[in-house]
C-alpha cells in the first residue's frame, strides 16, 4: 500500500465503523484512578497534596473534577503515592 492510500482506507473504515457497517479492531478504555479519594485518605487539602508531591493545584483539581485524565507518567505516580506515600514524599524532599 503506497502512503496516499493508507489514510484514504484508513478514512473510509472510520466511515464505515461510524455508519454500524464494521466493528472496531479494538477499544482503547484508558485506565482511571480516583484521585480525590488518594488525597482523601492522607486528610490533605488539593493544595497540601500538589504542593507534597511536586503538583500544580489545579491539575489536581481538574484530575478530580474529570476535566482531565492524569497521562501514563502521572498515573504511574499517583498509584506509587496511593501504595507508599511517605516514601514518595521522602523521596521528593531529597
Amino acid at each position: 500500500m503506497s502512503f496516499g492510500k493508507e489514510p484514504i482506507e484508513s478514512a473510509h473504515e472510520a466511515l464505515r465503523i461510524a455508519s454500524g457497517e464494521a466493528e472496531p479492531g479494538a477499544v482503547y478504555i484508558p485506565e482511571t484512578i480516583d484521585v480525590a479519594a488518594i488525597r482523601k485518605k492522607q486528610k490533605l487539602s488539593q493544595q497540601a497534596f500538589a504542593q507534597r508531591y511536586g503538583l500544580s493545584a489545579g491539575t489536581v483539581r481538574d484530575w478530580e473534577q474529570d476535566r482531565r485524565r492524569p497521562d501514563r507518567a502521572a498515573l504511574i505516580l499517583l498509584k506509587v503515592i496511593a501504595a507508599e506515600p511517605e516514601a514518595v514524599a521522602r523521596a521528593l524532599r531529597a
